[in-house]
């Protein structure tokens, strides 16, 4: 018997959803519609059964985007992505780590619904201009000017310097060492001067409700949960295609996703909010 085209690509279909969404709880629902679209088409007659199923994705993403950039505008303090767990493996492919790290699905959120589409399907699934028209109703002329203006936007926000997994790993390991012993001068010697701390409670835990900036500052506050907390159990894991942290404070889990150019610490993600802590148990299966 033949596998339905579906299940064949389900793990592709859930990372066109991810990555424009942001969310594996949003991912999963549009996967949700889009089965029960697929199954009520001839499937016979579809000759390009990837192609098909991934406008259907792109179709009910862009619908979901549509609604949860509205309740995103109302959610309390920054809203950061949903981590996954995922196995080093996919850090082997190195577009398609990147493209699910952390920082590049902030950068993302700063795109509109439609260029954030436009870019997804065309820069990390290299998705034909024709397809992308046809998923998105828009002429292949105009998503080629949209796929520009997406590039140039993120070209411009993107973290400059790509590390390697050990040097990743490496700053990663020396960030929760010098965590756990609450020393101003070690931290202040990992950050970079203009290091920018993002935390994620959703009002549901203590979390920064701005970005923090300055890597005394940040150094400061970080000692002081130390202080406060005392002991930290600490963990290295593999977070969206990369090396990250967790660390469990008072029975509280927060995953922490940091961006490293010339081995100093520029850019730390701290997710905090516990709805969206649900995925770091069991790895995702990412696919391009």
């Amino acid at each position: 018997m033949t596998e339905d085209p579906f299940v064949a690509h389900r793990s592709l279909l859930f990372t066109v959803a991810y990555e424009m969404l942001g969310s594996a709880a949003d991912a999963e629902d549009v996967l949700q519609e889009s089965w029960l679209r697929w199954a009520g088409v001839d499937q016979a007659q579809v000759q390009e059964p990837r192609a098909y199923l991934i406008r259907i994705v792109t179709r009910q993403a862009l619908n979901r985007l549509r609604t949860v950039s509205r309740r995103r505008e109302e959610y309390v303090g920054e809203w950061l992505p949903e981590p996954l767990l995922t196995s080093p493996d996919v850090a082997e492919d190195v577009e398609l780590a990147e493209s699910v790290s952390i920082a590049m699905l902030t950068v993302l959120e700063t795109l509109g619904p439609t260029e954030r589409a436009v870019f997804v399907l065309r820069e990390v699934f290299d998705v034909p201009y024709g397809e992308i028209a046809e998923a998105i109703g828009k002429s292949a002329a105009t998503v080629r000017q949209t796929a520009r203006r997406a590039r140039e936007h993120v070209a411009a926000r993107r973290p400059l310097v790509r590390v390697s997994q050990s040097e990743q790993e490496a700053v990663t390991e020396r960030f929760l060492l010098a965590l756990q012993t609450g020393q101003i001068q070690e931290l202040m010697d990992l950050l970079a001067p203009d290091v920018v701390l993002i935390a994620d409670g959703g009002g549901l835990v203590t979390a920064a409700r701005v970005p923090i900036r300055g890597a005394e500052v940040v150094a400061k506050l970080m000692a002081r949960v130390n202080q406060v907390v005392g002991a930290l159990e600490t963990t290295t894991m593999w977070l969206n295609g990369a090396p990250a942290a967790r660390i469990d404070m008072d029975g509280d889990p927060t995953v922490v996703s940091l961006v490293v150019e010339n081995g100093r610490v520029t850019r730390i993600y701290a997710i905090r909010n516990p709805l969206k802590l649900t995925r770091i148990q069991a790895p995702a299966t990412l696919a391009r």
